[in-house]
């Protein structure tokens, strides 16, 4: 028995679970992605759960990429808000692999949106494409799409309202 015990003792027990570091992170992550997104896209993964990114990061490019944690990016025509594609990329947490390789949400997002910044046609490029509904339904974008239409729509009404005297 004594030599179990010793075996025991010398193996490293496996990190648990801990819900109050994984809502740490998630804190931390959130103020960094804050801090280097707009404020418009900040607010919008806040209250949305996702970023719209616009292709080539130009607007009027006529097509955006809905930005998920840890689901493909979803890329969709912005007139007619077609879906047109999933990009299944992914970014792992090497840096403390024990605890597993899944980044905090807002972590996942803000490498998507850096990588969308920095090297779109490199990141859609290695990306595994598919089609639309692979695996996000069809239905949940097309109801992300309205849901950030109205979003936007009532942005801009309460802009216009703060700036009528």
């Amino acid at each position: 028995m004594l030599g179990r015990l010793r075996a025991r003792d010398r193996e490293p027990s496996p990190p648990r679970w801990d819900p109050g570091r994984e809502l740490r992170a998630e804190r931390r992550a959130r103020e960094l992605l804050r801090s280097m997104v707009s404020d418009e896209d900040a607010t919008m993964y806040e209250q949305l759960g996702f970023i719209s990114f616009p292709g080539n990061a130009d607007p009027d490019s006529g097509y955006a990429y809905l930005v998920y944690p840890h689901r493909p990016l979803i890329a969709y025509d912005t007139e007619t808000d077609e879906l047109l594609s999933e990009y299944c990329v992914g970014f792992p947490d090497t840096a403390e692999c024990e605890l597993g390789e899944r980044l905090p949400d807002a972590d996942d997002v803000l490498a998507k949106w850096i990588a969308l910044s920095s090297g779109e046609r490199d990141l859609v490029a290695t990306a595994n494409m598919h089609l639309p509904g692979r695996q996000i339904d069809p239905g949940h974008m097309r109801r992300d799409l309205i849901r950030l239409r109205e979003w936007r729509g009532a942005r801009a009404r309460a802009d216009l309202d703060s700036r009528t005297p």
